[in-house]
């Protein structure tokens, strides 16, 4: 079964960092792309940032700066550190893996920056 599990949320204050970790299982992660989205209350879902196959990395506006996003192949987990969070941030994160004919999701975990 294809899974991606997201952990790592949590309520932080302004300022204040987060490590959100992505395991994939269940397909051959090496030729995934993987991106990370959020969504908060009531918006559209937006790209964060995401890192190709090879290693080619690109962020959103919004977090370039604060956000880095990593991949390990050995173990099949894609990070994002999330530093000098600010409220705008707060929302529920999501994990892709795309391919040229397949992608997947995983189910979120929430991220809640307080002012």
């Amino acid at each position: 079964e294809v899974q991606l599990v997201e952990s790592g949320g949590g309520l932080v204050q302004a300022g204040g960092s987060l490590r959100l970790s992505c395991a994939a299982s269940g397909f051959t992660f090496d030729d995934y792309a993987i991106g990370w989205f959020r969504q908060a209350p009531g918006k559209e879902r937006e790209g964060v940032s995401c890192i190709s196959s090879s290693g080619f990395i690109a962020y959103a506006d919004s977090v370039r700066g604060r956000f880095t996003i990593s991949r390990d192949n050995n173990k099949n987990t894609v990070h994002l550190q999330m530093n000098s969070l600010k409220p705008e941030d707060t929302g529920v994160y999501y994990c892709n893996a795309r391919a040229r004919l397949q992608d997947y999701w995983g189910q979120g975990t929430q991220v809640t920056v307080s002012s």
